[in-house]
C-alpha cells in the first residue's frame, strides 16, 4: 500500500472540501452567484413582456385615439404695427420710410366653464388591454375685450373685422363630430390648420391647431362681453385634460370609471370624488392660481404643462409587481441556502452542491410561473399558485435529502413566511422600506441566534 505524500494530499483536500464549514460556505456562495444568471434572464423576460404590452397598447391607442388635451377657445385679433427704416439715396440724402406689419393679440376667455362626460371602456388584444373612451365636452363662457387697452395698442390699428377663434387639441384623429362655436348670434365652424412645431419643449404635448373663419359680424366684439358656446366630441385613450385659460375656469368631469386618478397642477376641490359608481370631479381655477396672463401678444404659447384632468388607469400592472418580486430573488435564494447550510452544519446531514443547485433553480422557477400565470389571472392568484407549487416541490425534495419530516416541514414554513413577507412588501408603498428593514433585522437576529451553536473552528 502506497502512503506517499503524492496520494495523501489529494485525499486531504477532498476531505477538507467535503467537511470544512469554510469550503461549504464558499461553494454555497459560488452557487448563489451562478443562480443570479437565470434570475437576471427572468428580469429581462419581464422587461420584454412589459415592452410588448406597451407596444400593443400604443397600437390600440393610436388607432382609437391618443390621450386628449383641449386648449381653447382663444380669440385671435390682428393689429397693425409700424416701424421706421432709414434709407440713404445716391445723393447721400437721408429719408425715412414707414413700414407696416401685422401682428396678433390672443385673448383668453374671461370666464370658461367645462362640462365633460367621459364613457371609458377596456379594449383587449390577446392578453393585453388598455382603457379607451368616448367623451362629450361642452365649453361655454365669455370674452372680455377691454384688456387690449393694457397692451398700448391704438383702437384704430386693431382689425376687428379680421378676428378669428382658434382651438387646439392633441388628438385630431379622435374628433368624431364637426366642431363649431356659437359666438354671440353667429355660428362658426373650425377647420384644421397646419402649424409648424419648432419650439416644442421636452415632454410637452404637441397640439394641433383648428381655426374658425373670419368673424364677419365682428362689430359686437367691441362690446364689454361676448358669450360663446361650443361642443367637442372626441375619442381618446388613457387621459383627458384641459388647459385652464379662463380668468375663472370652472370644470366638471363625470364618468363611471372607478379606478381613475387626477393629474396636473390642479386637483378637484370636492370631497369623495371617486365612489363605487364612478366619479364627479369639480375644479375652480382662478387666473392668480396659474403663472400666465389673459392676453398674449403676437405669440400663443403651449401651456399643456399647466393642464389638469383625469387618468383612466388600468387597475393593476402585473409586470411592475413581478419585477418588484424578482428584486428580492437574491434575498430568497440566499436565505434558503443559509437555512439549508445551518441545518446541514448542525445536524451533520450531508447535502451535495448539486442538490443546492436544484433547490436554487426551483426558487428561480417561482418567478417564471408568477409571470406566466399573472398574464392570464390576477397577481394574487398567480403568486399563490407559484408560491405553493415551489414550496411543495422544495419541501418534498428536501424530505429525500434530510431523511425525515422535521426539517422539511420547518423549511416549508420558513419559505411560506418568506414569500408572505415579500408579498406584503410588494403591496406596500409608503411603508415598504420600514417593513422590509424590520423584517430583515428579525431574520438577521434569528440567524445570529442559531449560528452561535456552530463550531466555526471545525475544519
Amino acid at each position: 500500500m502506497d502512503n506517499s505524500p503524492q496520494n495523501s494530499n489529494p485525499n486531504k483536500f477532498l476531505h477538507w472540501l467535503k467537511n470544512s464549514i469554510t469550503a461549504r460556505m464558499f461553494v454555497i456562495g459560488f452557487l448563489t452567484l451562478i443562480l443570479l444568471i437565470p434570475l437576471f434572464m427572468v428580469q429581462e423576460l419581464i422587461k420584454e413582456r412589459s415592452q410588448r404590452q406597451e407596444s400593443v397598447v400604443s397600437e390600440i391607442n393610436d388607432k382609437w385615439g391618443d390621450e386628449v388635451v383641449l386648449y381653447g377657445p382663444v380669440l385671435k385679433i390682428p393689429y397693425r404695427t409700424y416701424s421706421e427704416k432709414h434709407i440713404t439715396n445716391s445723393k447721400k440724402e437721408l429719408t425715412t420710410e414707414s413700414i407696416e406689419a401685422l401682428k396678433y393679440l390672443y385673448f383668453f376667455p374671461h370666464q370658461l366653464k367645462i362640462h365633460s362626460v367621459v364613457d371609458p371602456e377596456i379594449k383587449k388584444r390577446g392578453i393585453y388591454q388598455t382603457a379607451v373612451y368616448k367623451s362629450k365636452t361642452d365649453l361655454s363662457g365669455n370674452f372680455s375685450i377691454s384688456d387690449y387697452q393694457n397692451e398700448d395698442i391704438s383702437e384704430k390699428d386693431i382689425l376687428w373685422d379680421k378676428a378669428r377663434i382658434i382651438f387646439k387639441t392633441s388628438n385630431l384623429k379622435g374628433v368624431n363630430n364637426e366642431i363649431y362655436i356659437q359666438l354671440g348670434n353667429s355660428s362658426y365652424t373650425f377647420k384644421s390648420k397646419y402649424e409648424e412645431h419648432n419650439q416644442l419643449r421636452p415632454n410637452e404635448q404637441e397640439l394641433f391647431l383648428m381655426e374658425s373663419g373670419i368673424l364677419k359680424e365682428s362689430d359686437f366684439l367691441k362690446e364689454k362681453s361676448v358669450e360663446f358656446k361650443m361642443e367637442v366630441s372626441v375619442n381618446g385613450s388613457s387621459e383627458i385634460s384641459f388647459v385652464p385659460i379662463g380668468k375663472t375656469t370652472e370644470a366638471e368631469i363625470i364618468s363611471d370609471w372607478k379606478t381613475s386618478s387626477f393629474k396636473g397642477n390642479f386637483l378637484p376641490y370636492n370631497e369623495d370624488k371617486i365612489t363605487d359608481s364612478g366619479f364627479k370631479a369639480k375644479w375652480k381655477i382662478l387666473d392668480i392660481n396659474r403663472p400666465f396672463p389673459q392676453v398674449f401678444n403676437n405669440n400663443l404659447p403651449r401651456l399643456t404643462e399647466y393642464a389638469f384632468g383625469v387618468n383612466f388607469m388600468i387597475p393593476v400592472d402585473e409586470y411592475q409587481k413581478s419585477e418588484r418580486a424578482t428584486k428580492y430573488g437574491f434575498l430568497v435564494i440566499g436565505l434558503t441556502f443559509l437555512l439549508f447550510f445551518l441545518i446541514q452544519t448542525l445536524s451533520k446531514i450531508p447535502i451535495h452542491p448539486f442538490q443546492y443547485l436544484m433547490i436554487g433553480l426551483g426558487l428561480v422557477m417561482f418567478y417564471t410561473l408568477l409571470i406566466s400565470i399573472s398574464e392570464h389571472s390576477s397577481f394574487l392568484k398567480a403568486y399563490l399558485i407559484a408560491g405553493i407549487s415551489v414550496l411543495l416541490m422544495i419541501s418534498l425534495y428536501s424530505k429525500s435529502i434530510l431523511k425525515g419530516w422535521k426539517f422539511p416541514i420547518f423549511i416549508g414554513l420558513s419559505l411560506f413566511a418568506l414569500y408572505s413577507f415579500i408579498f406584503i412588501i410588494i403591496q406596500l408603498e409608503s411603508y415598504a422600506l420600514l417593513v422590509g428593514s424590520i423584517g430583515l433585522f428579525l431574520i438577521l437576529a434569528g440567524v445570529m441566534y442559531v449560528s452561535r451553536k456552530i463550531d466555526w473552528d471545525h475544519q
